[in-house]
């Protein structure tokens, strides 16, 4: 049984209440997290990359201000959706400065 079929078996037994105190506690730890992207230690160094790929998040937003349209980024990762790319822009503008500095960190290597 999976982690996920295991809660849906405990919120089948639990009270309102208690499924109020849970979502809070959910929502709470969810607080920094983004849709469609993923920060997994061991993958690409810990740095934010979308889901399912190991493309950081950084690299989409690097290319971007070197001029490449979504397109562009799109054709050169046939991995990605445009949805992707909406989540790492908003990602980027909620980490302006994370994102700043692996650029530079990588710019610099």
């Amino acid at each position: 049984m999976s982690t996920v079929e295991d809660a849906e078996t405990l919120l089948a037994r639990m009270t309102l209440g208690e499924k109020a105190l849970l979502l809070q506690r959910v929502a709470r730890d969810l607080g920094d997290a983004y849709p469609g992207i993923d920060v997994l230690d061991g993958v690409s160094g810990g740095q934010a990359c979308v889901a399912r790929t190991r493309v950081p998040v950084w690299t989409l937003e690097h290319a971007r201000r070197l001029g490449a349209t979504e397109v562009d980024i799109l054709r050169a990762y046939p991995g990605l959706r445009a949805e992707d790319l909406a989540n790492a822009w908003a990602y980027v503008r909620a980490h302006r400065d994370e994102i700043d500095e692996q650029i530079r960190a990588n710019e610099a290597a």
